[in-house]
């Protein structure tokens, strides 16, 4: 099977029967892999087995996953008469000594520690049951995982399209640019001519030797092939980054970066509007990879 482009963007939601437990996790772009679970209160000691999961099927992104837990049943609350009526002797005691002290109200007493209690007492440890919970959230937790890393392929085979038309769009702008860019010395030679006329008038005209100088100076100076060329060899790495697929997207980052130095060059060396028309064109184009590129795994 060939190599998948993966994004960094996902989500997925597994869950037992009920929604006894659920297991949400959704990712977007990051640096690097940042991976956040919030798990239920004394199920914290699980984030050690959790994480390993997730960091050997993802590379990159921002991760966040939540595990909810249904309790099918919840003990009831009583009042401890012994607590209570301890409470009760030591505010009749306060309000002896501050006769002034308004008197607490029946939920500020039952909120005190140690009046409630639950109704069938301390809740009793049940290792077999604490294991099987273990099991039961370790295999969810796995599946959530493998269906966020489907959910990231799928939209990692959606950009694959984007960025393969992004980069037919900049090999077009490339070689339109070529054609252009083939009377740049001419353009130069017929507005330096134009100048000097401009400024001497009537006057003796330059040297032919040191007009011909000058204009081979300038032509050196806005040659654009070898940016054109650079922006060819460019697309044709980033579609071999979008073959190999899988952890590309760091060195496409880097690519897209190259691609706006030669653009950037292309326009500054420009010596006519439509060809620095088109320069803003490809930077228009490239902006549009940089955009795309930013997803990828």
């Amino acid at each position: 099977m060939p190599p998948e482009l993966a994004s960094m963007t996902g989500f997925a939601r597994v869950a037992e029967p009920g929604d006894a437990l659920v297991v949400e996790i959704r990712s977007v772009n990051g640096r690097g892999l940042d991976i956040k679970l919030r798990l239920p209160p004394g199920l914290d000691r699980l984030e050690a087995v959790l994480r390993p999961i997730a960091e050997r099927a993802l590379g990159r992104g921002n991760v966040t996953a939540t595990l909810s837990r249904k309790r099918e049943e919840r003990p009831g609350l009583v009042v401890d008469p012994v607590a209570l009526a301890a409470m009760l002797r030591a505010i009749e005691d306060i309000r002896a000594r501050l006769p002034d002290a308004p008197a607490p109200c029946a939920e500020a007493v039952l909120a005190l520690p140690g009046v409630l209690c639950r109704e069938d007492g301390v809740e009793r440890a049940d290792p077999a049951a604490d294991q099987a919970l273990e099991r039961s959230i370790f295999g969810l937790f796995e599946r959530a995982v493998a269906a966020l890393d489907l959910s990231r392929r799928a939209e990692g085979a959606r950009l694959a399209v984007i960025l393969a038309a992004t980069l037919d769009r900049i090999e077009d702008l490339t070689a339109r640019a070529r054609g252009l860019a083939q009377g740049q010395a001419e353009r130069h030679m017929a507005r330096l001519q134009g100048a000097l006329a401009a400024l001497l008038g009537g006057a003796e005209s330059v040297a032919p030797e040191r007009l011909a100088q000058e204009i081979a100076i300038l032509a050196a100076k806005s040659d654009v092939t070898e940016e054109l060329d650079r922006l060819e060899a460019h697309c044709g790495a980033a579609r071999a980054l979008l073959a190999e697929a899988r952890a590309v997207g760091r060195r496409l980052d880097f690519l897209v970066q190259e691609f706006n130095r030669e653009a950037n060059t292309l326009c500054s060396k420009s010596a006519s509007l439509p060809l620095t028309a088109l320069g803003l064109e490809l930077k228009a184009a490239i902006e549009q990879l940089r955009e795309q590129v930013a997803n990828v795994e």
